[in-house]
């Protein structure tokens, strides 16, 4: 009975950490270069109280007796899915088609990178995020600019007092395995051992990296349907597990009752 009672705690855990993921993804259905969490989970320590292939006598037992200690969360994934790209008619606007991440530069000089490509400009012409950190591989926007041009494979035109000016073309960088990185909010990752090293400074459309969209941001890839699914069966698993408590919880209630 006690194996059961914390059998069904490990799930309601299990499940309330699925319900975190499951709210943080429809948190940011609108948030630019979001990219959804999925959770996976594994069963727990089984308990053999007879071996699979344990001789009886003269005869083999084909399957045993081995018996579960409920479920944990194996991993919180994310997927790179690309999303779908918004037009906003934006001059610093961009969106990644296919893989590859902007570089940026952090306050404290360290990197970090991001699908969000809503940019900003300074009074210096600098290129920055939304939150001021320095765009690595966007040239300076000159002053008196007028209008820009970005092709899909970063080569960067503007037009400063009505003629063009070609400027260091917009590069990307790449990950072996992106969903290695470590998301420290603000729609910024930083690289670990799992995600590999960086391969920056490389022109889009080259080396695995996708192209480049000129006044496009990508939307997040969240699905609100799917979300919504995930959401009516953890749940609906929740519920299944706190049932199995209760029902634990009276039999052992019943056999405590037991009168000679």
């Amino acid at each position: 009975m006690e194996r059961a009672l914390w059998s069904g705690v490990s799930g309601m855990n299990a499940q309330e950490r699925a319900m975190d993921t499951i709210a943080n993804n429809l948190a940011n259905v609108n948030t630019s270069g979001f990219k959804a969490s999925r959770i996976n989970f594994q069963d727990m320590l089984f308990t053999a109280t007879r071996m699979p292939g344990t001789q009886s006598g003269e005869t083999q037992i084909p399957t045993g007796i081995q018996v579960g200690h409920g479920t944990r969360v194996a991993e919180i994934s994310r997927s790179f899915l690309q999303g779908a790209l918004k037009e906003t008619g934006n001059d610093l606007d961009l969106a990644i088609e296919g893989d590859g991440f902007f570089e940026v530069t952090l306050p404290d000089g360290s990197l970090a990178y991001t699908r969000d490509g809503s940019f900003r400009r300074t009074a210096t012409g600098t290129v920055v995020t939304i939150d001021g950190f320095k765009v690595s591989g966007f040239d300076t926007i000159d002053e008196g600019t007028t209008d820009m041009s970005i092709s899909p494979d970063g080569s960067f035109t503007l037009i400063v007092n009505g003629a063009p000016v070609n400027k260091t073309g917009i590069t990307l960088t790449r990950f072996t395995n992106p969903e290695g990185l470590r998301s420290i909010g603000r729609n910024l990752y930083l690289p670990t051992d799992g995600s590999g090293t960086a391969q920056t400074g490389i022109i889009p459309g080259q080396n695995g990296t996708g192209t480049v969209a000129h006044r496009f941001v990508e939307t997040s890839n969240v699905s609100v349907a799917e979300e919504l699914v995930n959401m009516i069966r953890s749940q609906r698993a929740f519920e299944a597990n706190s049932k199995a408590i209760k029902a634990s919880d009276e039999m052992m209630a019943e056999a405590n009752g037991m009168r000679r």
